[in-house]
């Protein structure tokens, strides 16, 4: 059952009201799991059995993304205002310091959480900001590309194409090595929720002005990327672990940019390694 919590955010200009929808199942040790760009909570929906048989899971709509609502007008959506966003989430819920692990976007901000010390361990999945200029514009425009598709294509179409192998295919396989494991309610669920993204340009332009480079000292860090990722390429892992010296670097063999779909096995793994 989705759940929905408000509070207080301050800002420059006072405080503001948010809220933020979010699904938590399990017992154990907190776990934040964060997605990324035009997605939504049920990204990790294939990895939730596992990571909730040892782990309090509570998996997040960013704000203007899925079932959360928009920022205030405002407030940008830069690393300085969702991470404390994100902290004031925890606090709201009564989370102290949770294991996060994130996938791209969700990536980004797990580090950047766990840069200011409001987690205990970070698990990175193909994170944003390790991109030289020319691969960032690349992964942009294609994701400009993807959303110009959710928003033109009719939902007969939509719901049509996730009927069979290859229009899953069609729709997702810029994010997924193997979309037909999809199933087409995901499939019509997800290009719905980037189509609908209140969020989603305003988080692309402030993308504009990131890149990661500091060191996560002091908690255990994961980062991990797919072989076969096609939005930011697995190269980008290299440069996460010279900026993180202390990481850990996996593979994920025959996964793409989101491959929680992809091995969820493998995935549901490398998360729960990493917050031991």
């Amino acid at each position: 059952m989705v759940s929905k919590v408000s509070f207080t955010l301050e800002t420059p200009g006072g405080g503001r009201e948010l809220s933020v929808a979010y699904e938590r199942l399990g017992d154990g040790e907190p776990l934040l799991l964060l997605h990324g760009i035009g997605h939504h909570w049920q990204a990790w929906e294939p990895v939730l059995p596992v990571l909730a048989a040892e782990r309090d899971v509570i998996a997040v709509d960013l704000p203007g993304f899925g079932a959360s609502p928009a920022l205030p007008d405002g407030v940008s959506y830069d690393l300085s205002t969702v991470v404390p966003v994100l902290g004031a989430f925890c606090e709201a819920l009564g989370i102290d310091r949770p294991h996060v692990a994130g996938n791209s976007l969700g990536g980004l901000l797990a580090l950047e959480l766990g840069r200011e010390k409001l987690v205990r361990s970070v698990t990175a999945i193909s994170p944003a900001g390790f991109w030289t200029d020319g691969e960032r514009r690349y992964a942009f425009g294609t994701l400009l590309a993807m959303r110009r598709g959710a928003r033109i294509l009719p939902l007969p179409v939509i719901d049509r194409l996730s009927r069979t192998a290859a229009g899953r295919a069609a729709l997702t396989s810029t994010i997924y090595a193997r979309p037909g494991r999809r199933s087409p309610e995901a499939v019509v669920a997800e290009t719905l929720a980037l189509r609908e993204a209140a969020g989603f340009r305003r988080t692309l332009d402030a993308g504009r002005r990131v890149l990661f480079t500091d060191d996560v000292p002091g908690l255990p860090v994961t980062v991990a990327w797919g072989t076969r990722d096609r939005l930011l390429l697995r190269r980008q892992g290299v440069r996460a672990k010279q900026a993180i010296p202390g990481a850990r670097l996996v593979r994920l063999p025959g996964c793409g940019h989101v491959p929680m779909n992809d091995d969820p096995a493998l995935v549901a793994r490398v998360i729960l390694d990493g917050s031991r």
